[in-house]
């Protein structure tokens, strides 16, 4: 999802606060395969990163820190979904990287969606599944 500005076409960031901002992101990358487009730090602190998810779409996130919009915002709250094409094979990768297992990989009569919930070491919850949204009228 690029346009011709080289820049991700991504709309939507959720964004949240880490704790531990760099363990954060490595857990994000090795559990659910993002990658960081961009951090910037002021030693030990994220002041900001970007991950995006290849083909689907990104996240912002940085430490906990005073003088941040978001210093009132506690860590590890927050609730995320992402329509994946194979939640099996994440769901495998996200449990050999230790990612808590909330909800396991299950198929969701009514709304026609196979996925799993899980839990980042800081409590975020991520939701994985193919449930794309109703479709249009």
């Amino acid at each position: 999802m690029t346009e011709s500005t080289g820049h991700t076409a991504t709309a939507i960031w959720p964004t949240m606060t880490y704790s531990d901002a760099p363990a954060a992101i490595a857990f994000l990358e090795k559990a659910f395969g993002f990658e960081t487009r961009a951090c910037y730090t002021n030693g030990d602190v994220v002041e900001h990163a970007e991950l995006v998810l290849p083909g689907v779409g990104g996240i912002m996130c940085g430490s906990k820190r005073e003088g941040s919009v978001l210093e009132s915002l506690p860590p590890g709250v927050a609730s995320v979904y992402i329509a994946v094409d194979d939640p099996d094979a994440l769901y495998a990768r996200a449990r050999a990287a230790g990612a808590t297992i909330t909800r396991e990989l299950r198929d969701e009569d009514g709304y026609e969606s196979r996925g799993f919930v899980c839990r980042d070491p800081e409590g975020v919850f991520w939701s994985f599944g193919t449930y794309r949204g109703a479709p249009a009228a």
